[in-house]
């Protein structure tokens, strides 16, 4: 079965109509990965517009708003495109929007597999080079020590370091005090 054999269902099941805008031109067939044998279930009906937007096309200004409708489909397809292209937006309304939308954990798996994770930020000290777990810095600066009481001097050691979820900022001990020291403000030693 092609895409295309699809177009004459997919049409009834969305009145002729785009399931994510609710245009009528341009409509054609896209299938949701990663379905890999095209199906129904796995395809939704696009407009030129929405088809180019799921291929990574940034959308018109405000045509991103047609989600908050089309998420709210019955249709699985709809659904995981509609959440997909949410999570793509980054803005705070398309997060919320996203967050309460109800999937079925079988689509909501669907979903998620379709999102490319984002490699994580690396904690770089002030000259750029990469820091890891374990190594050794000197400070760049004076830094006053919030509610310790003293100020880390330039120049200071810190010794097997950890790293933190934030790639800005590191964890270390100064004067015996575990404190988080932030990476541009450091130097690596070695």
């Amino acid at each position: 079965m092609d895409l295309t054999d699809l177009i004459p269902a997919l049409m009834e099941r969305a009145d002729d109509r785009c399931e994510l805008c609710g245009s009528t031109d341009d409509l054609s067939p896209v299938a949701v990965p990663p379905v890999t044998e095209p199906s129904l279930a796995g395809s939704l009906l696009a407009c030129g517009t929405c088809s180019a937007w799921h291929e990574g096309a940034e959308p018109p200004e405000g045509h991103a708003f047609c989600l908050q409708e089309s998420g709210w489909s019955a249709e699985p397809a709809v659904q995981v495109v509609a959440w997909r292209l949410l999570h793509r937006l980054g803005e705070s309304w398309a997060q919320d929007l996203a967050d309460q939308l109800y999937m079925e954990d079988e689509t909501a798996a669907w979903a998620r597999s379709g999102l490319a994770e984002e490699p994580a930020a690396p904690t770089v000290d002030s000259n750029g080079t990469p820091l890891a777990d374990g190594d050794s810095v000197t400070l760049i600066k004076d830094l006053d020590v919030k509610g310790a009481g003293f100020t880390a001097k330039r120049g200071t050691l810190v010794k097997n370091i950890r790293l933190t979820d934030n790639p800005e900022h590191i964890e270390g001990r100064v004067n015996k005090v575990a404190i988080v020291l932030v990476a541009r403000f450091l130097k690596r030693v070695g």
